[in-house]
């Protein structure tokens, strides 16, 4: 038998077995542990803003800083066809949706590396660790969500009747990049290097998706087998459709449904994968 606290000075009896394994992680043990999840974002969100010259306006600056050099690059460059939306308008739906994805993808990868001393002390699903720094995330998606609405009054336009849409195409977004997560947060335990190689992954992977340009000027060009290989990134469907639901404009590709597919994929083998080192986590950080 072992005595761990929740987070807020609760006091749980928790009987860990060895022998005993499952599949998933329980989703019973984690709601147990809403307490150290909720203390666990709380602390990260006031180390992110609340410590910083300009605290909250990092939030804003990122997004708008990220804006400001596509906008260079390919809204007068390149001169991206975007169907008559503002080149600004029709960047930032696709900023919006990666800011989110790319936060976690970077935030996970050093995760529990991160909290190796808590780890090793007392136990707690571990799931919650990666889980909480896409619950910080969220803070980002907000603001970079109110940007785009600020875009839309500057530029006078309303968004389209499939708006309805958009909190599916959100709701995609938000599992693959916690899966994507889970998976990174996992394997760096492993593999330390993979941490140092998230940064070129997020960049790289910033220009195989169509958050600067609209995806049928890939997918057009290329052959279906490259087509496919496309949409198995599991952020080109989501975005793409997401800002479908806002503008619009492009529609979505027939093989958007291996995007979402991908997404599934990853963020199920990643609890599976998970759970798997999640047994011995502690000897290994």
């Amino acid at each position: 038998m072992d005595n761990s606290t929740t987070g807020l000075g609760h006091v749980m009896r928790v009987e860990v077995d060895a022998k005993a394994w499952r599949l998933f992680p329980d989703l019973r043990e984690l709601a147990a542990y809403r307490d150290l999840f909720i203390t666990l974002s709380y602390r990260d969100i006031r180390v992110r803003y609340a410590q910083t010259a300009l605290g909250f306006a990092w939030a804003f600056f990122q997004p708008l800083a990220t804006l400001l050099v596509l906008s260079l690059i390919f809204g007068r460059a390149m001169d991206v066809d975007t169907q008559g939306i503002p080149y600004p308008l029709f960047a930032v739906t696709g900023i919006s949706a990666w800011s989110y994805f790319s936060f976690v993808l970077k935030e996970s990868g050093g995760s529990i590396i991160g909290s190796q001393e808590i780890v090793r002390k007392i136990y707690f699903p571990r799931l919650i660790i990666p889980l909480s720094k896409a619950t910080v995330g969220l803070v980002d998606l907000v603001v970079a969500l109110l940007v785009m609405i600020a875009m839309f009054f500057i530029y006078g336009l309303t968004p389209q009747k499939g708006i309805v849409l958009t909190v599916l195409f959100l709701l995609g977004i938000m599992v693959a990049a916690v899966g994507v997560g889970i998976w990174v947060s996992a394997l760096t335990i492993k593999f330390r290097d993979l941490q140092h190689a998230i940064p070129f992954l997020i960049q790289f992977g910033l220009f195989i998706t169509p958050v600067a340009y609209p995806a049928r000027s890939v997918t057009s060009s290329i052959p279906p087998w490259g087509t496919v290989l496309y949409y198995m990134n599991p952020m080109a469907g989501m975005i793409e459709g997401y800002r479908w639901s806002i503008l619009g404009i492009g529609g979505v590709h027939g093989l958007a449904w291996l995007s979402f597919g991908m997404a599934i994929i990853f963020f199920v083998t990643g609890l599976i994968y998970f759970r798997k080192v999640e047994r011995y986590l502690a000897d290994l950080v």
